[in-house]
């Protein structure tokens, strides 16, 4: 069941069938004021201990209310004066009236605003990250466990030649692998604003420490420390660079395109009944016809994906439009459009989560279609061993050719199954080799190092994930709808 909300108004999808509370959370008002507060008690406590005349009460007093927020008195007063930082910081002055005059000392609306949206991507960051190791680790031992079962791979979504299973999810595994590392990379490289005044000059704090320049860059590193950063951008505008949104929203959506891609594998291959994602006992797949078993987890998938993928554009525009230091049309496209992509991964995998560990498979399925197309891939051993017996190529090539083309119409006009290594040994040209055909076209003669692939790929890859994330692995996912 979806999560308890007021029907009579537009919900976000994301947040009430999709998303993790966890993640819905980290994007809240609660979430987000309440941060709000913690900088400002953090900036009035280095502020003091940096010289400024405010007294160990007032911050004893902002602390002391930093989580009680009255919300309505906000509302109304953002209503009042169509700015929601002035109406919070006299929200917080109600409740802290010893300390009111000392709230926001020096600082700009982007002290607040621009920190917090730091601190949210940060965490979130942490959360994409955690759930990416258990997918790994989820898709890792399903590639190990089906490594050596042959199946067709496509190349133009025709038949190729062989894989296996395990090898083909092995491809989905490595370019996780590789969201991960871009993932923690945009994390590695995060920055906070700090503490940078109204149009990053900082000249607000120099006047309030009256041209003392190492404290205003003291200050900047105290505030910074104290919000859980360890670096900061070198010089900002009025705000951090809008060009990080479109970074890491990049990211996420290099997420989005592995799991797209994956998402639309398993559906072409439940499609031909070779694999099937979890389908639950009481379950409906139409409600026309009864007797469907639709992937819909995996179209579920593509349609976030989709979403979340189309979202890069727009940090993209904001970095590019921004003049000069700062313009406000930023605002209200980066309330939609961060909060939005975070949610759309954390759905996207859950989701994943779900499937993943829940993936049927048919063998004997994937083996009827490698038996329907082996005959084709096995005529080049064929014709080897015909020539390395002694058999003239030329002609052998053309035995070969017009039996394919009969087979081939056969195949198609009448459904005849392939026979095409009866024909072969029937044929005089392949006397000297015939005892040798059935040996010749056996899968496992075609899947090359797929399955050593598969386990060197888990150890040099997977395993350092495993480890780094150990104590996150075997996450599983229950959806809401």
């Amino acid at each position: 069941m979806g999560k308890e909300v007021d029907r009579t108004q537009y919900v976000n999808p994301l947040v009430d069938r999709y998303c993790s509370e966890e993640m819905s959370y980290n994007f809240s008002d609660v979430r987000k004021f309440r941060t709000w507060r913690r900088l400002w008690i953090a900036l009035a406590e280095s502020e003091q201990q940096l010289g400024i005349e405010i007294t160990d009460e007032q911050v004893e007093e902002l602390k002391a209310n930093e989580d009680n927020i009255d919300f309505e008195f906000a509302r109304q007063k953002e209503k009042e004066l169509r700015h929601d930082v002035m109406a919070h910081i006299h929200t917080f002055g109600e409740v802290c009236p010893k300390a009111r005059g000392i709230i926001h000392l020096g600082a700009t609306s982007a002290f607040v605003g621009d920190n917090t949206d730091l601190i949210q991507i940060r965490d979130a960051l942490d959360m994409v990250i955690r759930k990416l190791a258990a997918i790994i680790d989820a898709l890792a031992t399903f590639a190990a466990e089906w490594k050596d079962l042959p199946c067709l791979a496509f190349t133009h979504i025709q038949p190729a030649q062989l894989t296996t299973l395990g090898k083909r999810a092995t491809l989905w595994l490595q370019d996780f692998v590789l969201d991960m590392e871009e993932l923690e990379f945009r994390k590695k490289t995060l920055r906070f604003r700090g503490v940078k005044g109204t149009t990053g000059t900082q000249a607000s704090f120099l006047q309030l420490f009256k041209g003392e320049g190492d404290k205003v860059d003291e200050l900047d590193e105290l505030v910074t420390e104290k919000l859980g950063f360890t670096q900061r951008y070198g010089v900002t505008g009025q705000t951090y660079p809008r060009k990080v949104d479109y970074s890491v929203l990049s990211a996420l959506a290099g997420v989005a395109i592995t799991t797209h891609k994956m998402a639309n594998d398993i559906r072409l291959m439940q499609t031909r009944g070779e694999l099937e994602e979890p389908f639950e006992t009481k379950q409906i797949g139409s409600s026309a016809m009864a007797y469907k078993r639709n992937p819909m987890r995996c179209e579920r998938l593509t349609a976030l994906a989709r979403h979340v993928i189309s979202n890069t554009m727009n940090p993209a525009f904001t970095a590019a439009s921004q003049f000069f230091e700062r313009t406000l049309d930023d605002s209200a496209n980066r309330r939609l459009s961060i909060p939005e992509a975070f949610l759309g991964i954390d759905a996207i995998q859950s989701i994943c989560l779900n499937v993943i560990p829940g993936l049927v498979v048919y063998p004997k399925v994937l083996d009827r279609y490698v038996r329907e197309q082996l005959p084709f891939m096995a005529t080049e051993s064929i014709l080897m061993a015909g020539v390395q017996s002694g058999g003239d190529r030329q002609q052998l090539h053309e035995s070969v050719r017009q039996h394919s083309m009969e087979v081939t119409v056969a195949l198609r006009e009448q459904g005849a199954p392939n026979d095409l290594i009866a024909r072969l040994a029937a044929d005089p040209a392949f006397e000297s080799v015939k005892d040798q055909l059935g040996d010749l076209a056996t899968p496992e003669r075609f899947i090359g190092r797929s399955p050593q692939q598969v386990v060197r790929f888990i150890k040099e890859h997977v395993q350092p994930v495993r480890e780094r994330y150990a104590e996150h692995l075997g996450q599983t996912a229950e959806l809401n709808v």
